[in-house]
């Protein structure tokens, strides 16, 4: 169990448009957009900020420095991290542990990815991926499910095989999936960052391609382009720059990685994270007192790891969202969905808003945070405040990689949050949480530090 330290607080939150795969644009030309973004929401410039850790999979060593050089070289601690698809709230959770001990009144995390179309892959072929360890324990244990040896890519085909487990062991089918993925669609609709804006229903989502045995083209997350950041700061630093009228409390947060259960129970499910997952939550709902069913009652909008629609069906149980072995029930009766117990996947989730490994993960705290400050517009998960507690209900986000690492964080308005006065909707010029710009020349002037390169920003590419 984490200590408590003091409270922390997320202040700003930027987000480019996820994007196909092509090349269009450079790592450090879309984390500017973000950067740029949360600066401009909470209403800094770079030189407030002390540390900084930038999430990215696919790149060379220091791409963080080279995208955070734009906006100044102040010489601040800056650290790029490599944790999988939960690599952005890695970056995340390590910036908010450093506020959360004092140490530091302000910290960034940025992430973005550049990918290539297609399954995932490596970069690395003269050795073993470390997943793939995770790949040969569940085609070993293909032979205990009732549909046999399956098919596919790795990742998807691994994601399959747990849900298939979870069929035989409690009920639900490819329906459940096709209607979690359908869900999923319908809300990116209303989301002008999402790379899929389709609204495909359940009978379309069934007759997509197959990928494996359980998993159709439409029940899984595109490989994608975009950048998220997020800026943490401490309770002193909130009154100190007047920000009571949008920061959101992490009231929580915990990053779990593999213990036993993924090898040593022969289980499809824990292969693919359902133990690390459901540790992890039960830690952050420990650490905010919380506990059991009335905790998770407490909740009101989730942002969840749907890599595949059979993940999202899996970390429903995981996260305590419905009774164990329940999780098709909860599909059934809606309660994933705008009029039901939780809106879950807001934003579309990574199979439609899409997936790039670095943003995904702060990017989820972005439509999180959005909500919470009640300006998600069309977005927007009713009944969050209507409740007697002023602070309304949670916000949950959950964030999974394989090989692996899960981040889970319990997010809400503060007692002291007060509507009113200039926010980042004046700063930016418009609501950024439903409506999709650029940024100019002229807003990274406003956040850049006194401290920087006319040599670098020359280069920068807007």
């Amino acid at each position: 169990m984490a200590r408590k330290g003091q409270r922390t607080f997320i202040v700003g939150v930027g987000c480019t448009a996820f994007i196909k795969p092509r090349g269009q644009r450079t790592t450090e030309e879309m984390g500017l957009e973000a950067a740029t973004k949360a600066l401009l929401d909470a209403g800094l410039t770079y030189d407030a900020v002390e540390i900084a850790y930038v999430g990215y999979c696919y790149g060379d060593s220091t791409s963080g420095q080279r995208a955070l050089y734009q906006f100044g070289m102040t010489g601040i601690p800056i650290t790029n991290v490599n944790n999988n698809c939960s690599t952005g709230s890695t970056a995340l959770y390590n910036a908010n542990t450093l506020v959360k001990s004092g140490m530091y009144d302000c910290a960034l995390a940025l992430g973005f990815e550049r990918m290539s179309r297609g399954s995932l892959g490596t970069n690395f072929p003269d050795r073993e991926p470390p997943t793939l360890v995770l790949n040969r324990a569940s085609q070993e244990l293909e032979k205990t499910l009732s549909t046999g040896e399956n098919h596919g890519p790795g990742a998807p085909r691994l994601f399959s095989n747990g849900a298939q487990e979870y069929f035989d062991k409690y009920g639900g089918n490819i329906r459940h999936l096709a209607q979690i993925a359908s869900k999923n669609h319908k809300h990116s609709v209303n989301n002008p960052y999402s790379q899929f804006r389709d609204g495909w229903t359940v009978e379309q989502v069934l007759a997509a391609p197959k990928i494996t045995k359980q998993l159709t083209k439409f029940m899984c997350s595109p490989t994608s382009d975009g950048a998220a950041c997020a800026i943490v700061v401490s309770e002193d630093f909130v009154h100190k720059h007047g920000l009571e009228n949008q920061a959101i409390e992490i009231v929580a947060q915990a990053l779990t990685t593999d213990d036993t259960a993924t090898f040593e129970t022969k289980s499809e499910m824990d292969i693919v994270g359902y133990t690390m997952s459901k540790n992890c939550a039960d830690e952050v709902f420990s650490q905010a007192g919380l506990e059991g069913k009335e905790g998770r009652d407490q909740v009101g909008v989730v942002e969840l790891h749907d890599c595949f629609a059979a993940n999202e069906l899996l970390t429903y149980d995981a996260l305590g969202l419905c009774e164990h072995g329940q999780a098709h029930k909860l599909v059934e009766r809606g309660d994933n969905t705008y009029g039901g117990k939780f809106v879950i996947n807001p934003s579309g989730g990574l199979e439609a808003k899409g997936h790039p490994l670095g943003a995904t993960g702060i990017g989820m705290h972005f439509y999180i945070a959005m909500q919470l400050r009640q300006w998600a517009g069309p977005m927007q998960a009713p009944g969050l405040f209507d409740i007697s507690d002023k602070r309304g209900k949670y916000g949950l986000v959950h964030n999974i990689g394989l090989g692996g690492a899960v981040v889970c964080s319990l997010l809400r308005r503060p007692e002291f949050y007060k509507e009113g006065g200039e926010d980042g909707r004046k700063r930016l010029g418009y609501n950024h949480a439903h409506e999709y710009r650029p940024i100019t020349r002229a807003d990274v002037e406003k956040v850049k530090s006194t401290k920087s390169s006319p040599y670098i920003l020359q280069l920068a590419r807007l």
